[in-house]
């Protein structure tokens, strides 16, 4: 009997090139691939909400699959986590309806960045958080993050050498807050991303929070919908894909 199944997976970027398979290099949908065409004895492919880039990590990514099996998913779930010898854990597994598909029912997706911000860095947690020894000023880069919520063009903000048809997207909410023991996060949910877009959102809100742009100029580059006058990309081992929204 072919069923539909839906999983939402965790796992730790560092080491993969990103989520999307690709020849001859490490993936997080290849080695789960592996595992379930073992465990189901049947060549399995699942299809991700969305891609991941090398070093990104995710707490919620989606994805789902299609297999001849009449196996409990919870047995699935279990099964996938005691074999997979990688830091990617199943933590949830369910049938769903067979018109299911994880890239293109969802309608939003959130992401999270987080930043270390103090003199000092991290031995501990360095791989997972973005070291920034000068002083932020978390109001004018939660004054950018206004400027950025609604829809509007992010040509500004799309990685050069990966136009799409459109770069119009639209931002539901961003905010960026301290949290406990000098880290920020900055949050952002949209009905889309463009490639690298929160990478290089942030690398942007950070030149304004540094004091290096104002808030009038970091509008001024929105609008421009030119790459080249916004800030660097922030490195990938800050970000996590929090949850997809169905």
């Amino acid at each position: 009997m072919n069923k539909n199944f839906k999983i939402i997976i965790e796992y730790d970027g560092t080491g993969f090139f990103g989520w999307q398979r690709q020849k001859d290099k490490k993936t997080v949908q290849e080695e789960i691939e592996i595992i379930l065409s073992m465990i189901l004895n049947q060549s399995i492919k699942i299809f991700g909400s969305g891609r991941t880039d090398s070093g990104v990590h995710a707490f919620g990514q989606v994805a789902n699959f299609h297999a001849d099996s009449g196996i409990n998913p919870l047995k699935l779930k279990k099964s996938v986590n005691s074999l997979i010898k990688l830091p990617i854990v199943i933590k949830d597994c369910t049938i769903v309806d067979d018109k299911f598909h994880s890239r293109y029912n969802a309608i939003s997706k959130e992401y999270h960045y987080f930043i270390l911000n103090q003199e000092d860095p991290c031995a501990i947690n360095r791989k997972y958080q973005w070291h920034i020894r000068h002083d932020l000023d978390i109001k004018i880069m939660n004054q950018c993050c206004q400027a950025i919520t609604g829809i509007m063009d992010f040509k500004s903000f799309e990685n050069s050498g990966s136009p799409r048809s459109s770069t119009i997207r639209e931002v539901l909410f961003s905010n960026i807050n301290p949290i406990k023991q000098n880290r920020l996060v900055f949050k952002i949910c949209a009905r889309g991303f463009l490639r690298y877009m929160v990478r290089n959102l942030i690398g942007t809100i950070v030149l304004a929070g540094a004091n290096k742009i104002t808030l009038n100029e970091f509008i001024k580059i929105v609008e421009a919908k030119d790459r080249a006058q916004a800030g660097p990309t922030a490195p990938p081992h800050g970000l996590f894909l929090k949850k997809v929204n169905y």
